[in-house]
């Protein structure tokens, strides 16, 4: 058996001669990419949370089946691939329809800060693990049937050679390429026109000047505002909840119907998730003397406008490292 650099730096042979905390250990450096990995696949943050525990736990017991063809770095991929292919046969017997996911959670900046860098010398490279993190993408791909999803996001995203990834899904080499221009079909149906080609987001000077008007429009509840700074046909929509809204005007009525314009005692805080603008907000609320977690919005910005806005309640404030409360100063609590 060839010994992977991991399995060499605990000082050990081969998997089998792990302890469990050595095991453990070699396998945490590649938690974070492996929740991305599962993150991408699922498009809820939970889920890849159970997702990649239960790699972790198949693959201690496994462990003894490593005959080391690949690194154990790949090793862990396949388990987890495999565990996110089960949880969707459980969890998501259906893909997507309709635009919408109602299991979409964010994922933190901050979290994603913790992957290896991508070389500075690829540009293309670096494009490519910003924009397959968006919003927009993951709800692409939450549209696409288990099998093809997992070979879109192995080959395109992680660059496996197409023999690798049908060794892994049991397949022959000509049903992975099959099943990859089905990927990729599917994927341009369900991404933004914008996004399909992948040229990269606008600059974060321009970016970041109109989230900053859009937010002051927020907290005044400026609707008329907000509205000027959507494009034509800005998409809407509030996972868990069922709905897309598709179009400025669909969108302004239904902020209207639900009470937003007139709205007072709101108080922003700026942050970023998906590699995407976002922004905290908190309402004021007297009996507590405190400004309450209500809503993160979450932006994506096309040609200097807004061209679509999720919206996602305060019950995921906690995972995002935001606090559930600021006092009147605006402290966290």
């Amino acid at each position: 058996m060839t010994v992977d650099t991991d399995v060499e730096e605990v000082g050990v042979s081969s998997l089998d001669d792990m302890d469990e905390a050595s095991f453990t250990a070699a396998a945490e450096r590649h938690r974070r990419e492996l929740h991305v990995h599962c993150y991408r696949m699922l498009g809820s943050f939970q889920d890849a949370e159970d997702a990649v525990q239960e790699t972790f736990l198949k693959a201690w017991r496994a462990r003894g089946t490593y005959e080391g063809r690949s690194t154990f770095r790949a090793w862990l991929y396949r388990i987890a691939t495999n565990a996110c292919l089960d949880l969707l046969a459980t969890r998501r017997p259906e893909p997507a329809t309709g635009g919408e996911v109602r299991w979409l959670q964010p994922y933190p900046d901050s979290l994603l800060d913790e992957l290896p860098a991508a070389d500075a010398d690829e540009p293309e490279a670096l494009a490519m693990a910003r924009e397959t993190i968006e919003l927009a993408y993951v709800v692409a791909v939450q549209h696409l049937a288990p099998r093809p999803r997992a070979v879109l996001v192995l080959r395109d995203v992680l660059g496996w050679p197409a023999k690798d990834v049908a060794d892994l899904l049991g397949d022959s080499v000509n049903s992975v390429n099959s099943a990859l221009q089905r990927a990729r079909a599917g994927m341009r149906e369900h991404l933004p026109a914008e996004r399909q080609e992948w040229t990269g987001a606008d600059t974060d000077v321009e970016n970041r000047e109109l989230v900053r008007r859009f937010t002051d429009a927020s907290v005044a509840a400026d609707l008329d505002a907000i509205a000027a700074m959507m494009r034509d046909d800005v998409r809407y929509s509030m996972p868990p909840w069922e709905g897309l809204v598709v179009g400025r005007d669909a969108v302004v009525a239904d902020w209207t119907a639900n009470g937003y314009p007139g709205m007072t005692g709101l108080r922003a805080v700026p942050t970023a998730v998906n590699r995407q603008p976002a922004v905290a907000y908190y309402l004021w609320r007297e009996q507590e003397a405190a400004y309450v977690a209500l809503t993160l919005d979450v932006l994506r910005i096309s040609d200097g406008t807004v061209t679509e806005v999720t919206i996602f309640d305060a019950d995921r404030f906690a995972s995002l490292g935001l606090p559930e409360r600021l006092a009147a100063d605006g402290a966290g609590q």
